[in-house]
This record gives C-alpha cells, sequence and structure tokens, in this order.
C-alpha cells in the first residue's frame, strides 16, 4: 500500500482480469443465473476437493440452507462456540433449533474436543449438529469434533467462511478445508474481506450428492423441474428462498479462484512477517496460536494482548492505531453474551470466550499489503502499548 495510507483490517483485491471478467458477464445472455454459476461451482469444488459445491448469496445463507438441507429443525440442538459470528448461532434459530453454546481454546479461540464435551454434560437433551468454526483461517480438530459428533448422532458443519485455501493434516496427509472428509457440509463466505471476494457471496461443499441437490431447490424457492415435463412446469415440494448467486458475481468469484494460489502464499508471507515483527513485543502481545494439525491461510491476524497488564484499554490501543491510520477489529464479541441469548438461555460461564475476548484485536492483513506495512503496523502497536 502506498506509504502513509490508511490500512484496513482487511480489504478485497480486484485486479483488470477480475474487471474483465465481470465485464464479459455484463455483456452476456445471463445476469442471474446463468451457466457462470455452474462453472463456479466445478471450479470451486475443484479448489478445496469437493464432491459438489452449491452457491448462493452469502455466508449467512450457505448456513441457512445447510440445516435445512441436513433435516435440523424445531426441537434440535446444535453446538456452536461462542467465539464467532452471529450468523453461526442464529442459522440455528432461523430454522427453529436451539443454540448449545461450547467454549473454547483461549489462545486459538477454537472449539475444542474438550469444550464439546463439556458442553454435552450440560446439554438438557440430545445433539443434531455440530458446527465448528475454522476461526481466522486455522482448522479446528475436525477428526476429534467428529468423532464426538458421530457418538452423539449428530452431523458435523464446517463454518468455514475464514479458511478457504487452509488445509488440515491429522497424520496421513494434508486434506483442504471444505473436502468433506470429516463433515456433511462446509460453508463459506465471499464476502469482500475474505479470501476471495465477490461483494456478497456464499458456498456449501457437500460430499453427499442427494444434499446438494436439496440445497440447489432450497436456494431458488424449493422449485424443481422434472425431467421430460413441459418445459414450463416446475414443482414445489417444500418452500424455498431466494438464496440464488448472480452470473455476474459468479464471473468475479471464478476470476477471483484463479487467483487463489497468489492471495493464500502473500497470506503466509505476510502472517511470518508479523510473526518476526511482533516477536519483541512478547510476553505483553501474541499470535493466536496454531494448532498443531492447521496449514492456514490466515484470513485474519490475530494478536492477544495482555491489555490489563500493560494499564492500556483496548480502546485507547484502538483509537491510537487509528490515528496513525490503522485500522483494526475484535473478533469476536462472545455470542452466548449478547442479550438474546442471555434472554433464552440465561448467563453462561465460558472462561476460554471470556479470555480470548479480553485480549483479541485483529491487525491489517490483505494480499495487496507491503512488507513494510508489516513493519508499520507492528511499530505503532508497540508505541500505542507504551512498548517503544
Amino acid at each position: 500500500m502506498p506509504a502513509g495510507s490508511f490500512l484496513p483490517y482487511g480489504r478485497q483485491d480486484i485486479d483488470a482480469d477480475d474487471v474483465a471478467a465481470v465485464v464479459e458477464a455484463l455483456g452476456a445472455d445471463f445476469l442471474t443465473t446463468g451457466p457462470r454459476v455452474e462453472a463456479f461451482e466445478q471450479a470451486f469444488a475443484a479448489a478445496v476437493d469437493a464432491a459438489h459445491a452449491v452457491a448462493c448469496a452469502n455466508g449467512t445463507a450457505a448456513l441457512h440452507l445447510s440445516m435445512l438441507a441436513l433435516g435440523i429443525g424445531p426441537g434440535d440442538r446444535v453446538a456452536v462456540p461462542s467465539v464467532t459470528f452471529l450468523a453461526t448461532a442464529n442459522c440455528a434459530r432461523f430454522v427453529g433449533a436451539e443454540v448449545l453454546f461450547t467454549d473454547v481454546d483461549p489462545g486459538t479461540g477454537l472449539m475444542t474436543s474438550g469444550t464439546l464435551r463439556e458442553a454435552l454434560e450440560r446439554s438438557p437433551g440430545p445433539l443434531r449438529a455440530v458446527l465448528p468454526v475454522h476461526l481466522r483461517g486455522d482448522v479446528a480438530d475436525l477428526k476429534g469434533l467428529a468423532a464426538l459428533a458421530r457418538e452423539a448422532g449428530a452431523v458435523l458443519v464446517e463454518d468455514a467462511p475464514h479458511a478457504l485455501g487452509s488445509a488440515a493434516d491429522f497424520g496421513d496427509g494434508a486434506e483442504a478445508v471444505g473436502s468433506g472428509r470429516w463433515s456433511s457440509a462446509a460453508t463459506f463466505s465471499f464476502h469482500p474481506v475474505k479470501t476471495i471476494a465477490t461483494g456478497e457471496g456464499g458456498m456449501v461443499t457437500t460430499p453427499d450428492g442427494d444434499v446438494a441437490a436439496r440445497l440447489r431447490r432450497l436456494r431458488s424457492h424449493g422449485m424443481e423441474r422434472l425431467p421430460g415435463a413441459d418445459p414450463w412446469l416446475y414443482e414445489m415440494r417444500e418452500p424455498g428462498f431466494n438464496y440464488r448467486l448472480p452470473d455476474i458475481l459468479c464471473a468475479l468469484g471464478q476470476s477471483q479462484l484463479r487467483r487463489l494460489p497468489d492471495f493464500a502464499a502473500r497470506r503466509r508471507a505476510l502472517a511470518e512477517g508479523y510473526a518476526a515483527a511482533l516477536a519483541p513485543l512478547a510476553p505483553h502481545v501474541r499470535l493466536a496460536a496454531t494448532p498443531a494439525w492447521s496449514r492456514p491461510v490466515l484470513h485474519l491476524l490475530t494478536v492477544l494482548i495482555d491489555f490489563e497488564g500493560l494499564g492500556r484499554t483496548r480502546r485507547r490501543v484502538v483509537e491510537a492505531l487509528a490515528a496513525e491510520g490503522i485500522g483494526t477489529q475484535v473478533h469476536y464479541i462472545p455470542v452466548h453474551a449478547q442479550p438474546y441469548y442471555v434472554g433464552r438461555y440465561g448467563p453462561l460461564d465460558l472462561p476460554g470466550a471470556a479470555a480470548w475476548y479480553r485480549r483479541c484485536l485483529s491487525l491489517p492483513l490483505f494480499p495487496a499489503m507491503a512488507d513494510t506495512d508489516v513493519d508499520r503496523v507492528s511499530a505503532a502497536l508497540s508505541r500505542a502499548l507504551g512498548l517503544a
């Protein structure tokens, strides 16, 4: 980025090829649902080694459709880590299910086998789904969580908007997030701050062809055209939603997907730069931990800061960084503490989530950043914390 320019915590990277792909789509026959939707789905499935990929309007729609397609509904319970965006929990409520909040590891922010087991022990009823979040791009313990989900009779759905390009190795080779080895579905988002951007947009991957077919019906009002029937006829066996992703946005998505290897390499290089630049600030500042099995492409560069020990409030630090042209964000306010969920389930004591929230701060990370931007952010953070 140009010296002195404002650095947001994340932003899209659009080049001439991306623009050309959108312009070409604008001149074609379809602006809404056309051939570029299927082309993007096929390219995405190949990129994450998935059997099926279904495009939809956004990441929240991807979660909602996954709950519907997997038969989650009233009376069911869905385990969700408290450190996540609102949509992870809300998708259960969209279909009438109840949320079982789990704690997280305070060093990674991730649901673990231990925190899921603790939640199961206090659950007032059986569990139907587990939704681990690959926070920041680091991969949750899919192998351990999948074993617990099977034992509980629940499906596993990966909430993976942060983790496009990430992989995990549980001892027998790296597997891309979204491949479907451990889960019934994985959901992605293409919001501008994510690894690839379509403006708004989402995707669900699944190893199950029947689930994929139901996802496609539900994203388009529940309509289904029958082979051999009159061309204008369709049937609706259950109501669905208008969660389609337009051809224009799929054209941008497919162009962005071709750039995924470069995006991934640049994010990894920037993360390594941060690790070196922030090392002198230890133990007051440290990067969020990466589990041994995780091979992340980080969407978020999150540091854990001992604000109390340094005598600084997070707000003071955020405002000092903003004054130097550096944007930050907090990922996330624990969802179990939101008024709606406190009113529904009462107060919960989740110490890992509380510890994570007290210390977390996300710093700028996006491919267009220069190496010198990492040094700029790290030096400004040191000043803001009184460590310079």
